[in-house]
């Protein structure tokens, strides 16, 4: 699984895109290290050492001690982190999670009372509670003991009144440390390093917690952490860990063909099918199956493949649901426009699902290249909620902030983020952010074509696509190098399933040579041309394809694969 990059044998193209990323030969060696013991000590993160001493103490006299997380996954993945971690030092938890449609996200008063009322002396979040001052106050009223772990922003008048808080993002921890872009599952993994530390200090035999970083690996892939140094590392072990993991709720994501593959399992394999099954029981009703399914044990294996397989259907109602919202927006967005593009997309319908909003907002800046925000009905009389996603290099969770005095309930990050507000201020909150969000330069509030390097159709080898799978995790601050082909003929297309689109290309200057191209959600993208007029205008001319290398497996058989972002015809 862990094998040392010798940077003088990497494939020549793959270091050209390095350089070009402005990488120089000690940071491309840095980059691909999976160096565990390079990442700077968890005690540097505030309070992780007084939390572990309390919890311990807890321990030693029985306390019982509850987790309660977020209904994502990074919550979801960080209970059953910490579930699978206590177990190993011999203690039993209790899980909470709330709902998305009746307690919503965060810590609440109703959370705290069914804690005591479960006998919980020791409650400990994950991926939230740092806005949580109201539940945090009651908990300390109550004497339930309370730890907070999250990653969100630390953004209300004071930080909440807790035994310990762990946050990289918290007002007086270093803005500069190493572990300000961990997700929730990261920071619940420091945790658990820590305590497992002064566990062995004090000479209790425990086990490796290298195993965890499945989790670690599924929810920061999940939460769109950044990719700097210490997510990289954390996340390649637990990638490299998962087709043969002994964990039985992980087992059924992946086929035997799967297993059997060479390599560590792709981030896209978390991004675009373990995730959203995950998500999808919390999108629509509450996530507590999706967490069961993650915390079982060895000896309750014969529970996951039903409980998946209830995931499965649930995600294809998710699926259905979202594509009716979707195209709701889309339209609405079309009928809106006059002309001029917008700054921000900002959609409402008291109709829309509000457990598919958020994937819709993605959506939406996906095919506009603009920041979105997408409301619906709050369930509560002239309430409406929202989800907001960022475009290009905008904070959006900066924005959105400015207009703060206009909201209920807020929290998110520099990529997401989360709002509840009166329905009358929706008209105040677009004009704000319209205004805001204008005078910031075009290049950093939209997405950008942009490409990492141009090579010839001769370029595109199976040494050069697999030496690609060197550079996992991709995500934000490592994204899968886009390349921009040129020399290729477009020889056909094929439209399938309404909306995606197969290439079929051909080298313009040795014809034989074929390769194939595939775009997905194509049909009916905001600014584009048809497949029909780029086919029409390129006749016995070379295009410029702009897209990502992969290789397809299907049916035993494997070929190269251009994931098609952007066709210019008739430019060279």
């Amino acid at each position: 699984m862990y094998q040392e990059i010798n940077i003088e044998r990497l494939h020549p193209t793959l270091t050209r895109l390095l350089i070009n990323r402005g990488f120089c030969h000690t940071e491309m060696t840095d980059f691909f290290s999976w160096d565990l013991k390079s990442i700077p000590d968890f005690e540097l993160l505030l309070d992780l050492k007084k939390a572990s001493n309390i919890i311990i103490t807890a321990i030693n006299d029985n306390k019982k001690i509850g987790i309660y997380g977020d209904y994502d996954v990074d919550g979801s993945t960080s209970c059953a982190l910490l579930y699978h971690f206590f177990k190993m030092i011999g203690t039993e938890v209790l899980l909470f999670q709330p709902s998305r449609f009746i307690e919503g996200y965060g810590l609440h008063l109703s959370s705290i009372e069914e804690a005591i009322n479960k006998n919980v002396n020791l409650l400990i979040t994950v991926d939230c509670g740092i806005t949580s001052n109201e539940a945090a106050t009651y908990a300390k009223e109550k004497r339930l003991g309370l730890i907070i772990t999250d990653h969100h922003q630390d953004v209300s008048s004071a930080m909440p009144e807790a035994l310990a808080i762990i946050n990289p993002n918290r007002r007086d921890q270093d803005t500069n440390n190493a572990f300000k872009n961990l997700a929730g599952v990261g920071v619940a993994f420091a945790l658990a390093v820590q305590i497992r530390k002064d566990l062995i200090e004090k000479g209790a035999p425990i086990p490796s917690l290298y195993p965890l970083l499945q989790f670690v690996a599924i929810g920061s892939i999940a939460d769109l952490a950044k990719m700097d140094k210490t997510n990289l590392r954390l996340i390649r072990h637990g990638l490299g860990q998962l087709k043969n993991t002994k964990y039985p709720g992980i087992q059924p994501f992946f086929t035997p063909e799967e297993r059997a593959s060479d390599g560590i399992v792709p981030s896209e394999k978390i991004s675009f099918s373990i995730g959203p099954m995950i998500n999808s029981k919390g999108r629509l009703d509450h996530p507590d199956k999706a967490l069961k399914l993650l915390a079982l044990e060895e000896d309750r294996g014969s529970e996951a493949y039903p409980i998946y397989t209830h995931l499965e259907i649930c995600n294809n109602e998710r699926k259905s649901i979202q594509k009716k919202v979707y195209d709701d927006a889309h339209k609405q967005i079309i009928q809106k426009l006059d002309g001029l593009m917008p700054t921000i997309n900002i959609v409402y319908s008291k109709e829309w699902h509000e457990g598919v909003i958020g994937i819709v907002a993605s959506k939406l800046v996906e095919a506009f290249k603009i920041p979105a925000i997408c409301f619906t009905h709050a369930g509560i009389e002239g309430v409406i909620k929202g989800s907001a996603r960022s475009a290009g290099d905008l904070n959006i969770f900066e924005e959105l902030n400015r207009c703060s005095d206009l909201f209920i309930k807020f929290g998110g990050h520099k990529a997401a983020a989360g709002l509840s507000m009166l329905e009358i201020n929706l008209p105040e909150l677009t004009r704000r952010l319209e205004e805001s969000i204008k005078k910031i330069p075009l290049i950093t509030r939209t997405n950008q074509d942009y490409f990492d390097l141009e090579i010839s159709p001769s370029d595109i080898t199976p040494s050069l696509v697999k030496g690609l799978d060197q550079f996992e995790p991709f995500g934000i601050g490592n994204p899968r190098p886009i390349f921009r082909f040129k020399d290729l003929l477009l020889d056909s297309f094929e439209i399938m399933k309404e909306s995606h689109v197969r290439w079929n290309f051909s080298d313009k200057n040795r014809a034989r040579q074929k390769f194939k191209g595939i775009s997905f959600n194509y049909v009916g993208k905001w600014g584009v041309e048809t497949p029909l007029d780029i086919f029409n205008n390129s006749k016995g001319s070379g295009i410029l394809v702009y897209g990502t290398l992969s290789i397809n497996k299907f049916r035993g058989n494997e070929y190269l694969q251009i994931q098609v972002n952007k066709i210019s015809a008739g430019m060279i």
